[in-house]
C-alpha cells in the first residue's frame, strides 16, 4: 500500500505541475492573442477553465495525501488517546463515504449526462473532461483508507498536526 501511495504522490504532483504549466501558456496566449494581436483566441477561455478544474481537483486531493488541509482539532485533542483514533477513523470514513457519493457516484452520474455534450472552443465533448471527478473520489478514497490503516497501525497521527499552531 505504500508503494501504491507513493506512485500516486508522484502522478499527482507531476500531473499538477504538467497542467499548472499548461494553464499558464494557455492564459499567456489568451492575453498575447487579445491584447497585441488584436484576435483573441476563442479555444483558450475554455480550455483555461477545465484546466484550471483540473488542478484544483488534483490538487486537493495530493494535499489530501499529504494530510494538507485545515483541520478544527481543539476539541478532539482533549479527547483521551481511545477516543481521539477513533474520531480520526470516523473522519477518515466520512470522508470516504463524501468522496464516494459526490465525486465517484455523483461524477460519473455528471460524465455520463453530458458524454456527448459538444464544447464551443475545443474539439472534445464535455462528458470525458468530467471523468476528472470519479478520478478524483476514488483516489480521495485511497488516501483515506490508507490514513485510517495508518492510524490504525500507530505508524500515523490522529491529526495533520501534532503540535498546535501559535498565532
Amino acid at each position: 500500500m505504500q508503494a501504491l501511495k507513493k506512485i500516486l504522490d508522484r502522478f499527482l504532483a507531476v500531473a499538477c505541475v504538467v497542467l499548472f504549466a499548461v494553464l499558464v501558456i494557455t492564459v499567456v496566449w489568451q492575453v498575447f492573442s487579445r491584447q497585441v494581436l488584436n484576435s483573441p483566441s476563442a479555444w483558450t477561455s475554455e480550455l483555461a477553465q477545465y484546466l484550471f478544474v483540473w488542478l484544483g481537483l488534483f490538487g486537493a486531493a495530493l494535499v489530501f495525501a499529504e494530510r494538507g488541509h485545515i483541520a478544527v482539532d481543539f476539541l478532539v485533542r482533549k479527547f483521551p488517546e481511545k477516543a481521539e483514533r477513533a474520531t480520526a477513523i470516523l473522519v477518515q470514513a466520512v470522508i470516504a463515504a463524501f468522496a464516494g457519493l459526490i465525486f465517484v457516484w455523483g461524477g460519473y452520474r455528471v460524465s455520463e449526462q453530458s458524454w456527448d455534450q459538444a464544447l464551443t472552443g475545443l474539439p472534445v465533448t464535455v462528458g470525458p473532461l468530467y471523468l476528472v471527478m470519479p478520478i478524483t473520489g476514488v483516489v480521495i478514497i485511497f488516501y483515506a483508507v490508507y490514513h485510517a490503516a495508518a492510524i490504525l497501525r500507530g505508524d500515523e497521527a490522529t491529526s495533520a498536526d501534532t503540535e498546535p499552531d501559535v498565532i
